[in-house]
């Protein structure tokens, strides 16, 4: 298996500091307005600091547990003062954004830890699940993978109609049945397509209703059951898709996908749109799940491979 290559570059890093500039204009005037004019770390920068973070959809229990290490920190060095509380402040930030396991960690240009390395995705209706498959795998394919796609959702006709519009734009094979078929019939065919195929990469989409947990839970472990009669082990991941616009709303969503099924990455879209992105921080420390990729805007190349570094870099940055 290959090992994870951190392919950020200068085209990269402007693309996510466009994607988070409302987010980092909120973020970081707060965290600013909280430290303005203070000499030391005291009770009251603690307090606003607090507060600037759970203005910025970081979240309570996520912030508490930041601000406990902060606090630790300025106990045990009785010199720091605020000059320093930015620095403290992105390393204990970073400290909440879960690494992908070793044995799962990959990038568009990685060499992947299967063949093919099946993705099943799911998320909520509209927060842009169906986009996130099609430029998955544009950059899948821009990085010289063959991609195979699955439309099994097939509880709207408008998932089938949108998947396949994807497949012509970026040029890749779909397997899909009429509205209505069985979901994991057509999950069971794309496996098989792609191993006859040898395809690298497979990308099944899925029903995003949450109306009825119980029928949830049980289309997907249909759905994982029928793809493991062909390969044994897959999915390889399970990809939830949540929209970062939502802010608090985008917690509860994740709460419901987790207890329904082994969720083993995040996709976090529409940051560029908001300036909630805090929330990816209460979502990866609350659910210890990876965020593996986010979407910073409508172009396809708009979806980013996630580095904590950069990311919690860029919300702290002066540029722009």
């Amino acid at each position: 298996m290959g090992i994870f290559k951190k392919l950020f570059g200068k085209k990269e890093k402007e693309t996510l500091e466009q994607g988070l500039e409302k987010t980092r204009r909120g973020f970081f005037s707060k965290i600013t307005k909280a430290i303005a004019g203070k000499s030391t770390i005291d009770d009251e920068v603690l307090d606003n600091l607090e507060e600037a973070l759970v203005g910025a959809d970081v979240g309570v229990e996520t912030t508490v547990k930041i601000i406990d290490q902060i606090e630790k920190r300025v106990a045990k060095d009785k010199y720091l003062n605020s000059g320093e509380l930015n620095t403290i402040l992105q390393q204990e930030i970073e400290q909440t954004l879960v690494d992908a396991p070793e044995n799962n960690s990959y990038s568009f240009e990685s060499e992947l830890p299967a063949k093919p390395f099946v993705i099943l995705v799911v998320g909520v209706n509209g927060v842009g699940k169906t986009t996130t498959i099609g430029k998955l795998a544009y950059n899948f394919k821009s990085a010289g993978k063959s991609v195979l796609l699955g439309a099994a959702d097939t509880f709207r006709a408008a998932a089938v109609d949108q998947l396949t519009i994807w497949s012509e734009r970026v040029g890749v094979p779909i397997v899909k049945q009429s509205m209505g078929s069985d979901p994991a019939a057509v999950a069971f065919d794309t496996v098989q397509s792609a191993v006859s195929k040898h395809s690298d990469v497979v990308l099944i989409d899925t029903a995003g209703r949450l109306h009825n947990k119980a029928h949830l839970m049980d289309e997907l472990a249909k759905i994982k059951r029928v793809i493991q009669k062909v390969i044994p082990n897959a999915p390889h991941e399970v990809l939830l898709v949540l929209d970062g616009s939502t802010g608090q709303n985008a917690l509860e969503q994740a709460k419901h996908f987790t207890a329904a099924t082994e969720v083993s990455a995040l996709a976090i879209t529409k940051l560029d749109g908001t300036a909630k992105g805090g929330v990816v921080l209460a979502i990866a420390d609350q659910f210890k799940i990876p965020v593996k990729f986010i979407g910073v805007g409508e172009k396809m190349e708009d979806l980013l491979v996630f580095d904590k570094h950069e990311f919690v870099d860029s919300l702290f940055s002066l540029n722009g």
